[in-house]
C-alpha cells in the first residue's frame, strides 16, 4: 500500500511517502505564502508534481491513502479518524482553538481530495495522545461553563511525537532489563515548539502545553509559562488588542525575545563566544525544562526515564547536559562521551544512572502513516 503523509504547516508543507512500511520518497515545500507558492492549494499541487517526478514516478491514482497531520481535534477526536464531510466540519469548528493550525491543516485535506479523490482520507491529531489526561491535570481553575460552552481546558500538542517517543522508551527499557511496571517516563520535545509529557504506563497524564500550543517552556518565538495579568497591563497601559498581544506572545517572544535569535544552534554560538543575553536565554531555556521535569517527576511519585527529542532535544549536547546537571537528586548520571559523542537512538546515561536517560529521535510521520494503514486497511476490507 502506498501512503502519503503529509503535515501543512502555517507557511509549509511537508510530506513523506511510504510503500508497504518503507519510505520511498520526502519533500518539502516552502515559504506558502509567496507570489511562487501563494496558498496551501498550491503547494499541494507542487507536492503531487514532484510526487510524479521523481525517480521511477508515482501516479496520483497509485497513492492509496493520505494521512493528514491535523493540530486541534478538541475534545472531538480522541483518535484517527477517516475524513469525511462531517469530519471536515468538526476539524473546521476547532479552528478558533488553534487558529493558525487548523485552516492551513484543511486547506491541505481539501486540496489532497481534489488532487486524488480516490485515495483514502485520515487525520490524525496532535491532541489526541493527551485524550487520556485526568481532570485535575487538564482543567483551569475557571468557571465550568467556559470548559463546556467554549473548550477551555488543557489539550496537549506533539502527540504524535509524545506517543512514538515514549513507545519507544518503553521498548528501550525492555531491552535494558529496566522496565518497571507501571513505568514513568518523562518525554522531551524539544524543537522550535517544546513541550514536556509524562506518560504513565504508556498513558498521557500531564503535559505542559494547554488550550493552545502558547503555554509551557520557553520555545523559539513562544514565551510559554507567563503571569496572564502582564497581557491584561499591557492592554490597559499601552492599549494593545488581541492581535498584538498574541503576537507578542508567540512571534516575538521566547529565545528570540532574550538572545535577539530564536534558533538554539545560534544561542549556543553567541553563548560561547560570551553573549551575556545568549547565556541568560540558555539558563532560562534549560531551568524551565528542569521544572517541568520535577514536576512531573512529583506527579508520577517517580520517574524511570527521560527521554530527549525534536531538534534541539537530539542535537544539543549542551542542554541535555544542563538540563541533567540539576536532576542528579533523582538518581540521574550522565555519560559524558555518549552525550556529546553518540549519534541517533541511544542511552546517555551511565549504567549507575537511578533514571535512564535517552535520545530517541522522532517520527510523527512514521506513526501517522501507520494510523492511516489501518483505517485504510479496515475500510477497504
Amino acid at each position: 500500500m502506498n501512503i502519503l503523509v503529509v503535515n501543512c504547516g502555517s507557511s509549509s508543507v511537508k510530506y513523506r511517502l511510504f510503500s508497504d512500511s518503507q519510505e520511498r520518497a520526502r519533500g518539502l515545500i516552502e515559504r506558502v505564502g509567496s507570489a511562487q507558492t501563494p496558498d496551501h492549494s498550491v503547494a499541494v499541487q507542487q507536492m503531487f508534481a514532484q510526487l510524479g517526478a521523481m525517480e521511477g514516478g508515482l501516479p496520483t491514482e497509485q497513492i492509496h491513502a493520505i494521512g493528514h497531520r491535523v493540530v486541534h481535534g478538541a475534545e472531538r477526536f480522541t483518535g484517527s479518524v477517516i475524513i469525511t464531510p462531517e469530519v471536515l466540519e468538526a476539524i473546521e469548528a476547532c479552528a478558533p482553538l488553534a487558529p493558525l493550525h487548523n485552516p492551513p491543516n484543511l486547506q491541505g485535506i481539501r486540496a489532497c481530495m481534489a488532487q486524488a479523490p480516490h485515495a483514502v482520507q485520515v487525520a490524525v491529531f496532535d491532541t489526541a495522545f493527551h485524550h487520556t489526561l485526568p481532570p485535575r491535570a487538564y482543567l483551569y481553575a475557571l468557571p465550568y461553563e467556559l470548559r463546556e460552552q467554549y473548550g477551555i481546558r488543557r489539550y496537549g500538542f506533539h502527540g504524535t511525537s509524545h506517543r512514538y517517543v515514549s513507545e519507544r522508551v518503553i521498548a528501550l527499557l525492555r531491552q535494558d532489563n529496566a522496565l518497571q511496571v507501571p513505568s514513568k517516563v518523562i518525554c522531551c520535545h524539544l524543537g522550535n515548539g517544546c513541550s514536556i509529557t509524562a506518560v504513565l504506563d504508556g498513558h498521557s497524564v500531564d503535559t505542559s502545553m494547554g488550550m493552545t500550543p502558547a503555554e509551557g517552556l520557553v520555545m523559539g518565538t513562544r514565551a510559554g509559562d507567563i503571569d496572564p495579568a502582564i497581557i491584561l497591563h499591557l492592554q490597559r497601559t499601552l492599549g494593545w488588542d488581541a492581535d498584538r498581544v498574541d503576537r507578542l506572545i508567540n512571534k516575538e517572544g521566547g529565545l528570540l525575545a532574550l538572545a535577539g535569535v530564536s534558533d538554539m544552534r545560534d544561542v549556543e554560538a553567541r553563548a560561547a563566544a560570551g553573549d551575556h543575553q545568549a547565556q541568560t536565554a540558555f539558563e532560562v531555556f534549560c531551568y524551565r525544562i528542569i521544572k517541568y521535569i520535577g514536576a512531573y517527576a512529583a506527579a508520577m511519585n517517580g520517574v524511570h526515564a527521560i527521554a530527549f527529542t525534536a531538534g534541539i532535544g537530539e542535537n544539543s549536547a549542551a542542554v541535555r547536559e544542563r538540563v541533567c546537571a540539576s536532576l542528579q537528586y533523582l538518581g540521574v548520571e550522565l555519560d559524558q562521551n555518549a552525550n556529546r559523542e553518540g549519534k541517533g537512538e541511544r542511552c546517555i546515561s551511565t549504567p549507575r544512572s537511578r533514571v535512564k536517560v535517552y535520545v530517541v529521535p522522532t517520527d510523527e510521520e512514521r506513526v501517522i502513516a501507520e494510523e492511516t494503514r489501518k483505517l485504510a486497511e479496515a475500510l477497504m476490507h
